[in-house]
């Protein structure tokens, strides 16, 4: 890391460090830490999964309150440094686990996680011009946006346990629904929130008696209907 500006910012109550080959943590994104540490209080025991973790920062902030182990998974290797860096400066590297590669090669066959917090880049790669500050590995989401996140999906639908959940963030509702009609059918959407830089969306899965709600924040709030991918017969 040497010859780089090191940034560091508060994050949720931990100080997260890291530079510009990594995608700079958003502040709305503490809402999603915030809620999986309120969905940790009532998931089945059972370690936390993030994908595409970047420098960390949301996984951590979610297990810091609990004794949950954190896997942190990430292709870039400048992330992998700087979530195994955070970990250290948050004190729970005992608990946490980071691992460089591809997600559907780096987690095993047998896990299962109570909880899964998946935050693919989801930029059409058309777009990511508009955000130059941006590490492209990052953002790029390939030709629709989606490619990243549907290799997410197939992994929480492999590895999440039996009355988990998962937290997915996309860039609008209309992306997760894309996403959603994707899927083999086996996880239904619950509740979608929207916020100022993106949407995230809660997952279940299909043969689990869960009630579907609808949530939105920021200034153009309203109820957003989810009932598109409820039916587990799709």
């Amino acid at each position: 890391m040497s010859g780089r500006r090191v940034e560091h910012l508060d994050f949720g109550g931990l100080t997260i460090a890291f530079d510009d080959r990594v995608l700079r943590p958003r502040p709305w994104t503490e809402a999603q830490s915030r809620w999986a540490a309120e969905l940790l209080a009532t998931l089945p025991p059972g370690p936390v999964l993030e994908l595409c973790c970047g420098a960390g920062q949301i996984g951590l902030a979610a297990v810091a309150g609990s004794a949950r182990h954190l896997v942190c998974v990430d292709l870039d290797p400048a992330a992998v440094d700087y979530a195994e860096q955070n970990a250290v400066a948050a004190g729970l590297e005992e608990r946490v686990e980071v691992r460089q590669g591809r997600f559907q090669e780096v987690v095993c066959p047998e896990e299962r996680f109570a909880l899964v917090i998946a935050d693919p880049p989801w930029v059409a790669s058309q777009d990511t011009e508009r955000y130059p500050e941006d590490p492209l590995l990052a953002i790029d989401g390939g030709t629709d946006g989606l490619a990243v996140a549907r290799g997410c999906l197939t992994v929480i639908e492999k590895h999440l346990a039996v009355r988990g959940a998962a937290l997915l963030q996309l860039g609008s509702v209309e992306q997760v629904a894309a996403l959603m009609s994707l899927g083999s059918g086996s996880l239904r959407c619950l509740e979608v929130r929207r916020f100022e830089g993106g949407a995230v969306a809660q997952l279940a899965r299909t043969d689990e008696d869960l009630p579907v709600q609808w949530w939105s924040t920021g200034p153009d709030s309203n109820r957003l209907d989810v009932s598109f991918d409820t039916d587990p017969g799709r």
